[in-house]
């Protein structure tokens, strides 16, 4: 063990795990780290909530080096937030991402305290745009059996609204604009079942999103859909 491995004692057992990791990476595919080094070349670029029980990489079954991640509070994309549009910049300028994954999950916390008019500080700045949301499909909302249903409703139109976003930003319209293909799809994660839906959002030009968005937010409306 080196002096730098030394260093912090108190989170020890991760550094074990790391180490366990990768000999056992190493032990099934000898290069594989070493091939990594070289570059990365996922066709793919997750944009997802930061809770800790969606992992991204482990729910779509790739390894690192496949998937390019971005996550952060109750996956919002917006057009101010200039970290999540230059990860998605660098995603499909330079890596050449061929599709985008916006995946919501049920029960999210931050849609979950929105709904419920909590406050945690200043990430309610943040969940604002939950709030715009939320004002925006009120009626369909309070026609939920329950306030479960009601938190997984506005979590299935927060990923609706951000596909919609995806699809209005300047990263996505110049990549139509000059032929590339790339595709938006909206996606909802079950922590219950471990399962992935799709929202039936695979936008992959400016002319789909109207009518798929329409569409999913039909389906959402109907009562017996079970989820």
């Amino acid at each position: 063990m080196s002096h730098i491995d030394a260093i912090d004692n108190s989170l020890a057992h991760l550094f074990e795990n790391n180490r366990a990791w990768a000999k056992n990476v190493s032990a099934s595919r000898s290069t594989f780290f070493s091939d990594l080094a070289q570059q990365q070349n996922p066709e793919y670029m997750w944009i997802g909530c930061a809770d800790s029980r969606v992992p991204a990489n482990e729910l779509i079954g790739l390894l690192p080096g496949e998937v390019f991640v971005h996550r952060n509070v109750a996956n919002i994309l917006v057009h101010s937030d200039l970290n999540c549009l230059s990860a998605m910049q660098f995603a499909i300028d330079v890596l050449k991402v061929k599709h985008i994954i916006i995946c919501g999950h049920y029960g999210c916390g931050g849609v979950a305290a929105v709904l419920q008019n909590r406050r945690f500080g200043l990430v309610d700045n943040w969940l604002r745009h939950i709030h715009d949301i939320k004002h925006k499909y009120t009626p369909l909302l309070n026609a939920q059996a329950n306030g479960t249903e009601s938190i997984n409703r506005l979590c299935e139109l927060n990923v609706i609204e951000q596909v919609s976003n995806a699809a209005q930003s300047t990263v996505i319209q110049d990549a139509w604009a000059r032929g590339q293909s790339v595709t938006i799809h909206g996606w909802i994660y079950n922590l219950h079942d471990g399962l992935l839906r799709s929202l039936g959002l695979e936008v992959s030009q400016w002319d789909d999103l109207a009518t798929q968005s329409t569409q999913a937010l039909q389906r959402i409306s109907t009562p017996t859909q079970a989820k």
